[in-house]
């Protein structure tokens, strides 16, 4: 096995160390074999054939999810439904698996029919940000609370992402993530049984969301112990969005995209690596490699949603863009984030379009580099309006 350094040029100052393990980690780190990584299985395999790497690739991912809850009757809902001026906002329920029963909003175009159906997306909210609060960040319910104001000027220009697609006729069904809004913990210590956290001043939010931040790690022992893991959970329940919106006489089946910002821009890449059904994705705010982040941030950027034992000794993150290859795959990495440094972030850039020029498909990934924050703002969501609108509309 060739052993790899860990010498990585950075312009950025370490965020984290593990301190007198610190050592120990990163030798760790060398002796991945990372057989599976896309630059590496083609150096090593003669014919080096995409389509065989691509299956093989997958299969570990999948494998390292630990879940599979098999077919499920969705048995959808509509618990309300009103008009807004571009479109219908549904509040709905459906089965994820036979033991989830998740809520959701859908947002239908008002020019959306059975004879003229239209596109559709799985838009997902991020994982940093109001924790008791998770499809709301992105959906207008209808109430509000100044946290989520504040979050929405900072991370999305004060815009309802999911609304900016559905206004310009997408589409979009969201849900909750495992642990954030309507699903986040209730009924253990601290924690009332029920709570309103539109109702809650900010102070008395704060005390809440401590508790259920506090709990996080218990989730993770919970889910392992169950045999699962935390992005297992959540890839399937996205992955049923899809069945939800193509179960939906006014979206084409055919034509079906995701997006999100940061942990939700990891959901994205996720759910378009894995499932096929996502002919175009756009994921915003989370991309590295592993052995720059291990160096750099990951007491910072790596959240529960990230840990899958079996994979990251086989797989780089990059490796999830590069199996969505032919599929369209845009991928934004500001850069100015702070969760990830530079030259992470090129090197990254550098195997997704290397793995996509081996599958022969070059010209259906894009990787933007705006210089900004952590955000998905007006700027980046117009150009994801422009990638979708020429993936899943044909619009030059």
């Amino acid at each position: 096995m060739q052993k790899r350094t860990h010498d990585l040029p950075m312009t950025r100052r370490p965020l984290n160390s593990y301190g007198s393990l610190e050592n120990a980690i990163r030798t760790m780190r060398n002796h991945r074999p990372l057989d599976l990584n896309a630059q590496v299985w083609q150096s090593r395999h003669s014919p080096a054939d995409f389509a065989t790497w691509q299956m093989a690739a997958r299969r570990c991912l999948l494998e390292g999810l630990h879940y599979n809850p098999g077919p499920v009757d969705l048995q959808p809902t509509t618990l309300y439904r009103e008009e807004r001026p571009d479109f219908y906002l549904e509040k709905i329920e459906f089965n994820t698996t036979p033991w989830f029963r998740v809520e959701g909003f859908f947002l239908l175009p008002k020019a959306a029919t059975a004879a003229k159906p239209v596109p559709g997306l799985v838009v997902c909210h991020a994982w940093g940000g109001p924790m008791l609060f998770g499809k709301e960040r992105i959906v207008n319910s209808g109430r509000d609370h100044p946290l989520l104001a504040a979050h929405r000027d900072i991370h999305y220009s004060g815009r309802y992402l999911a609304e900016v697609f559905a206004s310009h006729g997408y589409a979009v069904v969201v849900i909750d993530a495992f642990h954030f809004g309507s699903r986040a913990p209730r009924g253990l210590p601290g924690l009332p049984e029920e709570y309103d956290p539109f109702a809650l001043s900010v102070d008395e939010y704060k005390t809440i969301e401590s508790k259920v931040i506090s709990y996080l790690y218990l989730g993770v022992k919970q889910l392992n112990w169950a045999g699962t893991t935390w992005m297992g959970v959540n890839f399937w329940d996205d992955s049923r969005c899809i069945d939800y919106l193509q179960q939906r006489p006014e979206v084409d089946p055919g034509r079906i995209g995701c997006t999100g910002l940061s942990g939700g821009g990891w959901r994205t890449n996720m759910l378009a690596a894995l499932d096929e059904r996502i002919k175009a994705s756009v994921s915003v705010g989370w991309m590295t490699t592993g052995d720059y982040q291990q160096i750099y941030n990951v007491q910072g950027a790596i959240g529960t949603f990230c840990l899958l034992p079996g994979v990251w000794d086989r797989l780089d993150v990059p490796d999830l863009t590069v199996m969505t290859a032919p599929r369209a795959a845009m991928v934004v990495n500001c850069a100015e984030d702070p969760l990830f440094p530079p030259e992470a972030q090129a090197e990254a850039e550098r195997q997704i379009y290397e793995g996509y020029a081996w599958a022969g498909a070059p010209d259906k990934a894009y990787v933007a580099n705006p210089v900004k924050g952590h955000c998905y703002d007006a700027e980046i969501q117009e150009e994801a309006l422009a990638w979708f609108d020429k993936h899943l509309r044909g619009r030059v």
